[in-house]
């Protein structure tokens, strides 16, 4: 299994354990909020080269 699909899988798992034990509304502020929140503490120069990278390539 590459390292990309238990990335996906941990990911699903996770958000469904969220939405197991927090209201569906807390559940997707924090799945939409992390990655967003990750976003916005990169760099000007870090966000421009992910901007820049296709979909396929990101975590290699």
């Amino acid at each position: 299994m590459s390292t990309n699909a238990k990335v996906a899988i941990g990911g699903v798992a996770a958000g469904v354990i969220l939405l197991w034990l927090l209201p569906f509304w807390a559940a997707v502020l924090v799945m939409v909020g992390v990655p967003a929140v990750a976003y916005l503490t990169l760099d000007p120069s870090q966000r421009r080269r992910l901007r820049r990278v296709t979909r396929k390539e990101i975590g290699r």
